[in-house]
């Protein structure tokens, strides 16, 4: 299984491939080979900084002899005027790598400014805001470590390194507990140690979630008042549970589940539909 450096290694990778091609013909047709400059990162919108680190591997992938001097580093928040970086070498490189960094700083700075205003509707409560895999195809590692990034925390990075027993799963299953019971013993006849989430729909899956032992429990389209009910309710059983809501929770109605007593709340706004956050690279 490649590592999260691998893997954005190759989507730096893919991203030069699908825009640089064999070579920018604008920057190679008028850009002397020999020509040295200097860029800034220039923010133009108010934010949390998202995405620093990544840019510098941007750099060193494309041309190691780049040098990227940073100012404002990855979860600060930044106003319009700030400069987060220089980077010095040349002309052609900077050119070249300049659209792939600012994709990628765009997106995660986007990402991680909306999980900071999600995760201030919780001031003073436990609950963390999670990711869900309501991400862009092959920016999943990106997008997640934005979410930290902007002080939310991550839900499963994928299928595989957590059980998540949803309703589909149930239902096919033939209920709650032969599906706990077969994610048990299929973890144990393969080596794995990896924790089980069930969804629930009703104070009987509750039960039979409880019952048959599991280590987180997601209440899935639950009213603020249900949830309260719920986390009563579970907590009386199994103090230990982790407990969950999801389904449609938005800025507006996120504190009232908080209030409620969960532990985390996701949420797939965070990366399904954010808004990137406005920087340009500029020479200077």
């Amino acid at each position: 299984m490649e590592t999260p450096q691998e893997l954005v290694d190759r989507l730096i990778d893919l991203a030069f491939a699908e825009d640089v091609g064999d070579g920018d013909a604008t920057t190679l047709s008028t850009i002397p080979a020999d020509a040295m400059g200097r860029q800034q990162l220039l923010i133009k919108e108010e934010g949390i900084l998202a995405g620093v680190e990544v840019a510098r591997r941007v750099f060193e992938r494309f041309d190691p002899s780049l040098k990227m001097t940073v100012s404002i580093g990855d979860g600060a928040h930044v106003k319009p005027g700030d400069v987060a970086f220089v980077v010095e070498g040349p002309v052609r490189s900077l050119l070249q790598t300049e659209r792939t960094m600012l994709n990628i700083m765009q997106r995660m700075s986007g990402i991680a400014t909306t999980t900071a205003k999600y995760q201030a509707r919780l001031e003073g409560l436990h609950t963390k805001v999670l990711d869900t895999r309501k991400t862009t195809p092959g920016m999943r590692i990106l997008e997640k470590e934005a979410v930290k990034i902007g002080g939310g925390a991550n839900h499963r990075i994928g299928l595989f390194d957590m059980i998540l027993i949803k309703d589909n799963h149930v239902d096919f299953a033939g209920g709650i507990t032969k599906a706990v019971t077969r994610a048990k013993e299929w973890c144990k006849a393969n080596g794995k140690d990896l924790r089980i989430e069930v969804e629930v729909r009703n104070t009987a899956e509750v039960d039979e979630a409880l019952a048959v032992g599991c280590d987180r429990i997601m209440l899935d389209n639950y009213t603020p008042e249900r949830t309260a009910e719920a986390v009563k309710h579970i907590r009386a059983v199994n103090p230990a549970v982790e407990i969950e809501s999801s389904g449609g929770i938005t800025l507006d109605t996120l504190r009232p589940y908080g209030e409620a007593g969960v532990d985390f709340i996701s949420v797939g706004a965070l990366t399904h539909s954010v808004k990137g956050l406005d920087m340009s690279f500029k020479a200077c």
